[in-house]
């Protein structure tokens, strides 16, 4: 298992948001290759604009290991996490971050710094999570 197969996980995580009629962003959070949180955003859903596919994996994380710090954890996210996202990745001290693409207008990387040991990987299966988000847009408009 690696970086690829767990981004697939996260494809999969945003294919449910889509067919909810949300954003198709979705995300997993992962520890010694075992999955321990999912998450696809849900703000329409639950009406909570902070509903995002990161908060959720993150709760989900949070709740199975019973501790509110992912030091060893790797979080697989489709679209580079928004500032309130690295905000929230910041606190839990995640150990790892993987995303698909890159996201100019509202990606929070190069404004919230993520927690000094977090290594961050861009652009696993990017193509496919544009891909998604463009899709999602057209049919919107």
């Amino acid at each position: 298992m690696d970086d690829e197969f767990f981004m697939k996980q996260s494809l999969m995580e945003a294919q449910r948001a889509a067919d909810a009629d949300e954003v198709p962003i979705g995300a997993v959070i992962v520890m010694q290759h075992k999955i321990i949180g999912r998450g696809y955003n849900q703000v329409e859903t639950l009406n909570d604009s902070t509903a995002h596919a990161e908060i959720i994996a993150l709760t989900s994380a949070f709740n199975y290991l019973g501790s509110k710090y992912l030091p060893e954890a790797t979080l697989y996210v489709t679209i580079e996490p928004c500032a309130m996202c690295c905000g929230a990745l910041y606190w839990s001290k995640i150990g790892r971050l993987v995303y698909g693409a890159s996201d100019p207008k509202h990606g929070g990387l190069a404004k919230v710094k993520l927690h000094p040991k977090t290594q961050i990987v861009g652009n696993i299966y990017a193509d496919d999570c544009v891909m998604m988000m463009q899709n999602f847009f057209k049919k919107k408009r």
